[in-house]
């Protein structure tokens, strides 16, 4: 018989796969050498198991002092609006303001009408997490004042609110407003309702800006400015754009002021100056329910700015139809 050494000299296949498997052993027995040595402890019977918590800074304190959870409340801000030449501009601006602000944020848009496939276009522009809805298809938007419509616009909004249990700030915001980011900050230290003051300007050139809201003293309402005559004062002098409050108001009735209320909305027809004061008085009874932010309300964090484009209708030449090729081609 031949010698086997002679077998895997004369035939390579199994000389290769001799040699294969050789290197591939070697190759294990190295990489087990560098394993780390598992340390077994053994427990005496007299020991117990004691269970930790976890760090402190990964804990989820549901705390409304909670400086992390602050950060991380959700903001509803509702903005109302209407199809117009000026809306793609106005819902861009905002989105763009919107877009800085630290998440979670959810953008409420509701159109008076049938949502249009402009204002989503938009909206979709913005990538802001938003959710696009429209109300009050019986009104003819074309022909009826905004602020027939707008009450319908924002409890529309608050239904939405309520139904989904959205636990979170919600905001009235205009596209019309401008908004510093300074306020969504502020936004997500209030605990049930705040408030700030706003300042106006006027279409009327004598006026010139005119500031509405609270007067604060460490954070507690003592005051109020006003422009309005002592024969029509309302209640709370706060603008539209100068309150928010806790969503879970909307369904938890601990927390309002007035317990006869079945659902808080903006009602149907109010008297033109008393619209923010009618849907405050649902949520807070007195001036010691507030909470003036900052403290001493001494910032204005956003502006009302008219600019006037409340005509619904689109201007003429505003729809470019013609000379859209090249008239003068370059040579």
């Amino acid at each position: 018989y031949p010698h086997p050494f002679l077998f895997f000299s004369r035939r390579p296949l199994p000389r290769f796969a001799a040699f294969f498997l050789l290197g591939s052993f070697l190759g294990l027995l190295h990489f087990l050498s560098h394993l780390p040595q598992a340390t077994h402890i053994h427990p005496s019977p007299s020991s117990s198991l004691l269970l930790l918590p976890p760090p402190t800074s990964h804990r989820l304190i549901h705390d409304d002092d909670d400086p992390v959870s602050d950060r991380t409340k959700l903001l509803i801000v509702v903005t109302p609006t209407r199809t117009r030449a000026a809306q793609a501009f106005y819902l861009s601006r905002m989105g763009q303001t919107l877009r800085l602000v630290d998440p979670p944020v959810l953008w409420l848009v509701v159109e008076a009408g049938k949502p249009t496939p402009e204002a989503a276009a938009a909206l979709r522009r913005t990538a802001v997490m938003h959710r696009y809805v429209g109300c009050c298809e019986k009104l003819n938007a074309s022909s009826t004042s905004p602020r027939d419509y707008r009450p319908h616009q924002m409890n529309a909004a608050l239904e939405l609110v309520e139904n989904h249990r959205l636990d979170g700030i919600v905001y009235f915001a205009d596209e019309e407003g401008v908004y510093s980011l300074q306020l969504f900050h502020r936004l997500r230290e209030i605990r049930r309702f705040g408030t700030w003051p706003v300042p106006f300007i006027s279409e009327n050139t004598k006026d010139g800006v005119v500031l509405q809201g609270p007067v604060c003293k460490q954070g507690q309402v003592v005051g109020w400015h006003t422009s309005e005559d002592g024969s029509k004062l309302p209640r709370f002098h706060v603008a539209m754009s100068g309150f928010a409050f806790n969503s879970t108001m909307l369904w938890d009735d601990r927390l309002r002021s007035h317990l006869a209320w079945n659902s808080i909305r903006h009602p149907d027809t109010t008297k033109e100056g008393f619209e923010g004061t009618t849907f405050v008085e649902q949520l807070v009874e007195d001036e010691s329910q507030m909470e003036g932010i900052p403290a001493d309300c001494s910032q204005i964090m956003n502006w009302h700015v008219p600019f006037g484009s409340e005509n619904l209708a689109y201007p003429k030449g505003w729809r470019v139809a013609t000379n859209l090729d090249v008239i003068i081609p370059l040579k």
